[in-house]
């Protein structure tokens, strides 16, 4: 039996991954060598301590109350027979104290409900599965936290040694199949029938917090790790006493992500000549507003960002880019965070003469576009930013120049009828107010007005998360600032899993809050029926609140952006790429147990916005 162990390269700043495989030697009982496997031990008879009867269980316990012990909350389980120790052990645990069980479906969905539960609250979630496909059906979620550095532990359950390579069922090679997405893998051997003493527990909590540790990124950098846990039969058995896992012993501080990098940190004057500009792709934080403010540069934000704030914002970048008066005009670019969303950030970065100060983020790979056409540029990555001396006026005219054209190029956004005609004595005036108040309201709902709608509706204690769909890019060149939360799956960008990842969000804000925000998230058609399982909700689990808003256009409108639109047969684009469809979306959800409705026009949206329904599907037809 093999015990693959994948570690990043000790350099964080490099984009390359190696992976160790060793051997695991025999196991004497008693003992889990080198931290790494199981294979019994002498039970000691204290109540849920070790003594069930089945050795599966009696492990499972101790592991999830090391999980506990170790700062993880939240244990997400999907149903299956080898992983049944695991998920009825988490929830005896559950009962007496000490983690949230949440049960889903299909592994696909448990993997991005784990992903947004870590989101929102910092900490890695375990996600349960049993063996075979189960395993890799967390693949697309794996993959996504690894890119964006987000923690996970994914507790997949195995075969035993000598069920593993005669061709038993539901067994393939599980430990590693991840591949470089998780930074720290152990296949971890069944325990025999001996049980679990104390010697093995502290074995157990030396296997979980390296675990923790790796996810969480005390060394690295954070995202997911798997522990590859095998068990025989009996695989389970009943838990009539089962010891809690008291406050006290929680180290919640020891789960919460960090990145920790060897990288130096930068020390950045404002320039005499002002030609700076901070750049804050997804994820850059709150850190990025303070930058820019104190280097006098103008703050470049996406909106997913978590800094699309601030006195030095400028929305409209993208435009402001192409500008040779402003974009033309940079000489520094200092980046946080992921950018994703535009064309003109990489653009401007690749360019000989722009220096490019990279502050390393959580995700997988250094963000430096500039090496996909100069292998040899020199771009500086670093922990942090340090800003030295003090701006001037010359900086605050470049910074005003930036935020004015901005401001010019997004305008007002769409004119409400005048009030003062309301008011006014003259007949005709209000008449005419009457009109205009009338024809907005009937306005068809394009993709501007639905993601001004919904920023529009979204608050500091609320949580906004966009799909990977044409929306999130229109919400990007028109909304303007405010300091709220949004989130969305940069880290690959792909459509995958956004309504669970969504609901994880929302639980863990309702934990957190005590339900006071709501969660909002924002796809299109196609991203939407990508997730429908994410929709099914169990009768005994909770409910978050949550408004899914379902931009319809009837395809990926997001594929006629591209060039080979220009150069493809309209019947083939059609059909190979926008993929249109028509489904019943009212029927869909409220088969599932959703509410339902449906926003036509820009007074349909602002009133179904504010719905109290617990859990709606909000769908509105897109007008071109």
């Amino acid at each position: 039996m093999t015990r693959t162990r994948t570690t990043r390269p000790s350099d964080p700043s490099k984009n390359s991954s190696t992976t160790a495989t060793t051997t695991a030697a025999p196991i004497a009982d008693g003992a889990i060598a080198d931290g790494a496997a199981a294979d019994g031990a002498v039970a000691d008879g204290r109540p849920g301590s070790g003594s069930s009867g089945s050795p599966a269980t009696d492990f499972a316990l101790a592991f999830l109350q090391e999980l506990a012990r170790a700062g993880v909350t939240d244990v997400v389980v999907s149903p299956g027979s080898r992983s049944q120790a695991l998920a009825l052990a988490a929830a005896a645990l559950e009962r007496a104290g000490g983690i949230t069980v949440h049960v889903r479906l299909d592994e696909r969905t448990a993997g991005f409900f784990a992903l947004g539960l870590a989101v929102e609250s910092g900490r890695p979630a375990a996600v349960v599965t049993t063996s075979g496909t189960a395993v890799v059906n967390l693949h697309p979620a794996v993959l996504e936290a690894h890119h964006s550095g987000v923690p996970m532990i994914v507790v997949s359950a195995d075969r035993p040694a000598e069920l593993r390579g005669i061709g038993s069922n539901q067994t393939t090679v599980q430990p590693g199949v991840f591949g470089p997405a998780v930074s720290f893998v152990r296949d971890v051997q069944a325990p025999s029938a001996h049980g679990v003493d104390d010697d093995v527990r502290a074995t157990v909590r030396g296997l979980v917090r390296e675990a923790v540790a790796a996810a969480a990124g005390h060394t690295g950098q954070p995202g997911p790790v798997q522990l590859d846990l095998a068990f025989r039969e009996p695989l389970s058995a009943g838990l009539d006493r089962v010891d809690g896992v008291p406050d006290d012993q929680v180290d919640r501080a020891y789960a919460t992500r960090r990145t920790t990098t060897p990288l130096p940190v930068a020390e950045l004057a404002p320039d005499d000549d002002p030609a700076t500009v901070v750049i804050a792709g997804h994820d850059a934080g709150a850190d990025a507003e303070r930058i820019a403010w104190e280097l006098g540069a103008p703050l470049l934000a996406e909106v997913s960002s978590g800094a699309r704030f601030g006195r030095n914002l400028a929305a409209a970048y993208r435009e402001l880019l192409r500008d040779d008066a402003f974009g033309g005009r940079v000489r520094r670019a200092v980046v946080l965070g992921h950018p994703t969303l535009s064309r003109e950030v990489p653009a401007l970065l690749q360019r000989a003469d722009v220096e490019t100060v990279v502050v390393r983020g959580a995700g997988a790979d250094v963000y430096d576009p500039a090496r996909a056409s100069r292998p040899d540029a020199a771009t500086q990555v670093v922990s942090d930013v340090r800003v030295t001396g003090r701006t001037g006026p010359a900086h605050r005219a470049w910074v005003g120049r930036w935020v004015a054209a901005s401001r010019s190029l997004l305008g007002e956004g769409d004119a409400g009828p005048d009030l003062d005609a309301k008011r006014s004595e003259d007949r005709a005036e209000r008449n005419r107010f009457l009109k205009d108040e009338v024809a907005l309201r009937r306005r068809p709902v394009d993709r501007a007005m639905l993601a001004e709608a919904v920023w529009g509706a979204t608050w500091p204690h609320d949580r906004l998360v966009f799909g990977a769909s044409q929306i999130i890019r229109v919400a990007d060149t028109t909304v303007a600032g405010k300091k709220i939360r949004v989130h969305a799956n940069r880290g690959l960008a792909g459509i995958d899993g956004t309504i669970s990842t969504a609901l994880g969000i929302a639980t863990a804000l309702e934990a957190e809050s005590g339900a006071v925000g709501t969660t909002r998230v924002v796809v299109g058609d196609l991203t939407f029926l990508h997730d429908l399982g994410g929709l099914v909700t169990g009768t005994e689990e909770a409910r978050p609140r949550l408004q899914v808003v379902v931009g319809n256009d009837g395809g990926g409108a997001i594929f006629r952006g591209l060039e080979v639109a220009a150069t493809t047969a309209p019947e083939d684009m059609r059909r190979m790429m926008t993929t249109p469809q028509h489904v019943d979306v009212e029927r869909v959800v409220t088969g599932l147990g959703w509410e339902y409705r449906r926003a036509e026009t820009w007074g349909d949206l602002e009133r179904v916005l504010t719905d109290p329904a617990e859990r709606v599907v909000i769908e509105v037809p897109l007008a071109d």
